[in-house]
């Protein structure tokens, strides 16, 4: 298990998990106020996150061409696949705290509490974990990531502004 988190931390892929992160926090977020059903919130994670991701995929398949002035060849779509199953798996995460809401095993408010914190906490773990791995101490690690995390938090405080 350790290999396959330092393989992870190794990779392009953690960039993008973020990315992914930040638009389901975003969409929980804003979804929050009226909340809709359990399975209404799992099919629109997932949705979201089929519909960012191919989108990336598109984009970055044209953006290449456009670049490079080549056709993307097959290894490099499943390189550009792997970053775009990143983003969607960042989107996508939380549908399993609702899906947990649609099986009666917490309320619709807790999957939302869920949703909302463990999305900022992941923001937080990565901008602590990346300060770590260069260099940084631990007092300086914990300032990256409670900096990196207050972007979620911004996010969630200026929602609840707005209602």
């Amino acid at each position: 298990m350790l290999r396959v988190l330092e393989d992870h931390l190794a990779s392009a892929q953690v960039s993008r998990v973020i990315y992914g992160s930040i638009i389901g926090l975003a969409l929980v977020v804003a979804l929050e106020h009226d909340p809709p059903r359990p399975g209404v919130m799992v099919a629109t994670l997932l949705a979201t996150a089929v519909a960012v991701g191919l989108a990336e995929l598109y984009s970055e398949i044209v953006g290449t061409e456009v670049r490079t002035r080549r056709r993307v060849m097959r290894a490099h779509v499943r390189e550009i696949a792997a970053g775009v199953g990143a983003v969607a798996f960042g989107i996508g995460f939380p549908a399993v705290f609702f899906l947990l809401s649609a099986t009666g095993a917490i309320e619709v408010g807790t999957a939302f509490t869920i949703a909302k914190w463990s999305g900022l906490g992941l923001i937080g773990i990565y901008g602590f974990t990346a300060a770590r791995l260069a260099g940084a101490g631990l007092a300086a690690a914990l300032a990256r990531a409670t900096a990196v995390a207050l972007i979620g938090a911004f996010l969630i405080g200026l929602k609840a502004l707005i209602h």
